[in-house]
């Protein structure tokens, strides 16, 4: 239900149910075993919300994070799961403190980024999403410093991630990650991921601004330092 709700309702619980999944098996095979679930909730937040996308985000973001799968195949044999823990839990506390600053120094964050902030974004989020499906801070990081509006930030979300997610498929069958075995538990669980998007699609409409962008920054602190620490 979680899976669903991030993806429709409050990104930031991204890592909390990533989280949860890691605690009950082993990291590497959560990371297999949640990335057909986030897809069912990509698609039902495509439906839903790709009216309001936008595209030059998108397309800004995504060459960079697709190098970023690449390095994260590369890496993910090479690391074990505290390796990667420390390393994303590290760079999603330092983006959210990074937006902190930038929110209350005089001017806001609006044209304070230089040209390296997108393929810097870009690379992690590709990298992040691959080892550990723990991207969705990252996001939530960018798209708030781009002071886009509630709806507009969800659908730039969600169609930047459908694509993500359906572009590192292949990768994580080759890494034998995603299996028959794990499809057939993932049907057994999609019901309870479209009733937590509905819930989210629900709770979006009845939540004003400012209390969005707070609930998606803190919970993207308590993530990055539940996975650092």
């Amino acid at each position: 239900m979680l899976v669903g709700v991030a993806k429709t309702g409050i990104t930031g619980l991204s890592l909390l149910f990533v989280s949860m999944f890691a605690a009950v098996m082993p990291p590497k095979r959560a990371t297999g075993l949640v990335l057909p679930l986030l897809m069912v909730g990509d698609l039902y937040a495509y439906l839903s919300y790709r009216k309001h996308a936008q595209w030059r985000h998108i397309g800004r973001l995504f060459p960079w994070a697709g190098s970023g799968v690449v390095i994260g195949y590369l890496a993910l044999g090479r690391m074990n799961d505290r390796q990667a823990g420390n390393a994303i839990g590290g760079i999603i506390m330092g983006l959210a403190l990074l937006y902190i600053y930038r929110r209350f120094r005089p001017g806001g964050l609006e044209g304070r980024h230089g040209g390296w902030f997108g393929p810097f974004i870009g690379v992690l989020a590709g990298f992040t999403t691959l080892v550990a499906n723990a991207s969705g801070p990252l996001m939530v990081i960018y798209l708030l410093s781009m002071r886009l509006p509630k709806m507009e930030y969800m659908g730039t979300m969600a169609v930047f991630f459908m694509i993500l997610n359906f572009f590192k498929l292949p990768f994580m069958i080759a890494l034998g990650l995603v299996t028959r075995e794990s499809l057939i538990f993932n049907l057994a669980l999609t019901p309870a991921v479209l009733i937590g998007a509905w819930f989210g699609k629900w709770l979006l409409k009845r939540m004003n601004q400012q209390v969005f962008d707070n609930i998606a920054l803190g919970l993207s602190l308590i993530a990055g330092a539940r996975m650092f620490f």
